[in-house]
C-alpha cells in the first residue's frame, strides 16, 4: 500500500509540470501569432471620397466589421484587431471627416448617418463581404443599425459597446444637443462648440476610469489634431444635428432585434456619461438572450479594459458567429 501511494504521488509530481510545459508553448504560440498579425491600411474611393480602413485576418474568415465612435476613428480598435485577426477577417473603416478618410467641405458633402451607412455598405460590397458581425460603439451604433435595416440577413452577430438604440440612453449629456435639434439655430449650434474642444476630447477618454495610467495620452492628442483641421468643426456640428434622425428609427432598430434575433454581446462601460448604462439594459427587452457584461470604466472601454473585453469578444464570436 505504501508503495502504491508513493507511486501515485510521484506520478502527480511528474504529470503536473509536464501538462504545464505543454500548455505554456501553446499559449506562447498564440501570443506570437497575434503579435505577428499583419494589418493592412487601405483606402477605397466611395462617392468621390477616399474612405480609409484597416483590414486584417484571413480573407476567407468570418467577417467582423468594427464601427467607431466620436471623436475617434478605427484607431480605437488598433489593439483589438490583432487579437481577433487570428481567425476573423476584420474590417475597421474611418467615416468621412474622421481619422484618415477624406474630409470634403461640409457644404459640398452630406455628413449624415444615413450617408455613412450607405458608404460602409458600398465598402463591404467592394471587399466582397456578404455577411458580417458588427462591433458598434457610439456613432457606430446608428451607422451599423441603419446598415442592418438595409441588409438584415447579412448580420451574423452584434457586439454592442456604449452604443444607443433606446430613448432611455439619451440623458442629461444630450440636453444641449436636443435643444439644437429643436430649432437648428446658429446660437444653439454655437453652444455645442465645447464638444469639439480638447477638454471634452480628453474627458471622453478619462472620465469614469479608475486607473488613468492605462490610458494613452496619444488618444486625445491624435483625435484633437484631427478635430482641429480647418472645416472639421462644422462637419462635427452637422453630425450632432443629424443625430436627431436616428431617434425616430429606434423602433425599427428594435424590431430588427426582435425579428432577426442576432446573437448579441453587450460590453458596456457603466461610468459613461455620454451613453450611460441606462441605455444598456433596454436591449434585453428585444434581445433577451444577449450576453451582458457591465464594466467598471467609462466611454472608451477598450482603452483600459481590453484584457477583459478581448477574451469575451473572441469567445462570443467563436461560439455564436464562426459556427453559423
Amino acid at each position: 500500500m505504501k508503495r502504491l501511494i508513493l507511486s501515485l504521488l510521484l506520478a502527480t509530481v511528474i504529470i503536473a509540470p509536464l501538462s504545464q510545459a505543454v500548455a505554456a508553448p501553446a499559449t506562447q504560440a498564440a501570443l506570437i501569432r497575434q503579435a505577428a498579425v499583419t494589418v493592412h491600411y487601405r483606402s477605397a474611393k466611395i462617392d468621390g471620397v477616399d474612405m480609409f480602413y484597416r483590414e486584417a485576418g484571413p480573407a476567407d474568415g468570418p467577417v467582423v466589421l468594427l464601427l467607431h465612435g466620436f471623436p475617434t476613428s478605427s484607431h480605437m480598435f488598433r489593439n483589438l484587431i490583432p487579437l481577433l485577426a487570428d481567425r476573423y477577417h476584420v474590417i475597421a473603416p474611418d467615416y468621412p471627416g474622421f481619422g484618415q478618410s477624406g474630409a470634403p467641405d461640409h457644404a459640398k458633402f452630406a455628413y449624415t448617418f444615413g450617408h455613412y451607412a450607405d458608404m460602409v455598405d458600398t465598402l463591404m460590397g467592394q471587399i466582397g463581404a456578404k455577411t458580417y458581425a458588427m462591433y458598434v460603439m457610439d456613432y457606430g451604433a446608428p451607422v451599423g443599425y441603419r446598415l442592418a435595416l438595409k441588409h438584415p440577413e447579412r448580420v451574423t452577430g452584434l457586439i454592442i459597446q456604449n452604443g444607443n438604440a433606446y430613448d432611455e440612453g439619451l440623458r442629461a449629456f444630450w440636453d444641449p444637443i436636443k435643444a439644437y435639434w429643436a430649432d437648428g439655430s446658429p446660437e444653439k449650434r454655437g453652444a455645442l462648440s465645447n464638444l469639439v474642444a480638447l477638454e471634452t476630447t480628453k474627458f471622453q477618454y478619462t472620465d469614469g476610469v479608475k486607473d488613468l495610467s492605462r490610458i494613452s495620452p496619444d488618444n486625445w492628442v491624435q483625435d484633437q489634431a484631427l478635430l482641429d483641421r480647418p472645416g472639421n468643426k462644422d462637419i462635427q456640428l452637422d453630425l450632432f444635428y443629424d443625430y436627431r434622425t436616428n431617434v425616430p428609427l429606434y423602433p425599427q432598430f428594435q424590431t430588427f432585434f426582435r425579428e432577426r434575433k442576432p446573437p448579441a454581446l453587450i460590453v458596456w462601460g457603466k461610468n459613461d456619461k455620454i451613453f450611460p448604462v441606462e441605455g444598456a439594459h433596454p436591449y434585453l427587452r428585444d434581445l433577451p438572450n444577449a450576453e451582458v457584461h457591465i464594466l467598471d470604466t467609462g466611454h472608451f472601454a477598450l482603452e483600459d479594459k481590453l484584457d477583459e473585453m478581448a477574451p469575451l469578444i473572441h469567445d462570443f464570436l467563436d461560439r455564436k458567429v464562426a459556427k453559423r
